[in-house]
């Protein structure tokens, strides 16, 4: 598999430089950065008690349709999943940043981990995995610190200059929890590298053929969040509906597994059948939002200005 290089700097919050662009991310280098850190070791905080995340957890999954995913009295026990999930300091400030500066992030942030809990509870049977799914969740767009606010808030089309700026965030992500966990082969540092990449080989950085369920749980809920939330480059979200049958035709493409999204899809009915017993219908009668400019590379490539999720 062919090295990552780094297309743009790895920066910290406080605007320290990790890594120059260039530079290829090799075990050596990974191994030689985090033998820089001399920074006091942190006590893990619980990632529910951290600033106001319980309470905007409680207000945003309240909104549909999380609503309805998470008001069945069988869903209460993934809150308590989620209180024993703990992170260190440095990494969750990443959160004031966002919660400050981008709030989509922060609740995009809240909500994937949320749902990549449920999404582990019926899709995983070992309990261990799923604690591990839900905590690697967590921190999954931590790289986009280093990717400029005028970026992440462009309401025009990105340029191709810019569509690269944006998808640092996953290396940028991978680079800076290995240098904080002190671990590049740490499950939430390859979550924050992979969590754009696809079964068949069509995402970002690497091209890779995504094969881990655990890594698919992240793409599906950080996928499905994206369609359902406000943006700036389209006028109106994505309904529900809709928003399922595109990631169902992302599984019929080969981008996710079918039982994924099978699960995706159970969590949203009434009855939530077992995944392996969800029938997903075929046709497509919800409409995609009008005027959304996503995934539309602007010709001219100017100075960077510049936004567009994922």
């Amino acid at each position: 598999m062919k090295i990552p290089q780094l297309d743009y700097p790895v920066n910290t919050l406080d605007n320290r430089l990790l890594l120059p662009a260039g530079t290829q991310l090799t075990s050596e280098t990974l191994d030689a950065l985090i033998a820089t850190y001399n920074g006091t070791p942190y006590q893990e905080v619980t990632f529910l008690e951290y600033g106001t995340v319980y309470q905007d957890m409680l207000r945003l999954i309240r909104k549909p349709p999380y609503n309805f995913i998470f008001g069945k009295p069988e869903k209460r026990t993934a809150m308590s999943i989620m209180e024993k999930i703990s992170f260190i300091p440095p990494a969750l400030e990443s959160l004031d940043y966002f919660k400050e500066f981008d709030f989509y992030t922060y609740r995009h942030i809240l909500i994937v981990f949320a749902m990549a809990t449920i999404m582990a509870q019926a899709l995983l049977e070992n309990s261990k995995d799923r604690v591990t799914e839900a905590m690697a969740g967590q921190m999954h767009d931590i790289g986009k610190i280093c990717v400029p606010l005028q970026v992440l808030k462009k309401s025009n089309p990105l340029t191709r200059t810019e569509r690269g700026i944006l998808e640092h965030h996953t290396l940028a992500g991978f680079v800076l929890l290995s240098y904080l966990l002190q671990d590049s082969r740490s499950f939430s540092a390859r979550i924050a590298k992979e969590h754009h990449e696809r079964r068949d080989g069509s995402g970002y950085p690497q091209g890779i053929l995504l094969r881990d369920r655990m890594v698919e749980i992240i793409c599906s809920c950080d996928v499905y969040d994206a369609l359902l939330s406000s943006r700036p480059y389209r006028l109106i979200p994505y309904d529900n509906r809709t928003a399922l049958e595109e990631i169902t035709e992302m599984a019929n493409g080969g981008k996710l597994s079918l039982e994924v999204v099978q699960t995706l899809v159970s969590l949203n009915r009434k009855d939530e059948p077992p995944f392996r017993e969800c029938r997903i219908s075929t046709e497509k009668r919800g409409k995609p939002p009008a005027d959304n400019l996503y995934g539309i590379i602007e010709d001219k490539d100017p100075t960077t200005s510049g936004n567009q999720d994922d």
